[in-house]
């Protein structure tokens, strides 16, 4: 079965940086898009950022283009968020997505928290 498992969240001051990876299994990694979804605290999860299968095309929400990075591994099945100049409104839980077949799948996220 689809398996999605994020690492790499914590605690970081406003400015910093964080990279988070999701680790995939149970599914044919490169015949998919992955994405990078978060929920903060009270609000509705959002899209963050996407990329194609063979990583030639990268999607990015307003709000973290120039900040964030996705990139991932088909070798490795991993997909991972380089998150720069990080500031207390990404503050959130950060989720990997794929969808097959109209289904999404989640992992159970990993908590980013921006505060000094």
């Amino acid at each position: 079965q689809v398996q999605l498992v994020e690492s790499g969240g914590g605690l970081v001051q406003p400015g910093g940086s964080l990279r988070l990876s999701c680790a995939a299994s149970g599914f044919t990694f490169i015949n998919y898009p992955m994405n990078w979804y978060r929920q903060a605290p009270g609000k509705e999860r959002e899209l963050v950022a996407t990329i194609s299968q063979t990583s030639w095309i990268t999607n990015y929400a307003d709000v973290v283009k120039g900040r964030f990075t996705i990139s991932r591994d088909n070798a490795k099945n991993t997909v991972s968020l380089q998150m720069n100049n990080l500031k207390p409104d990404d503050t959130a839980v950060y989720y990997c997505n794929i969808k097959s077949n109209g289904v999404d799948y989640w992992g159970k996220g990993t908590l980013v928290t921006v505060s000094s």
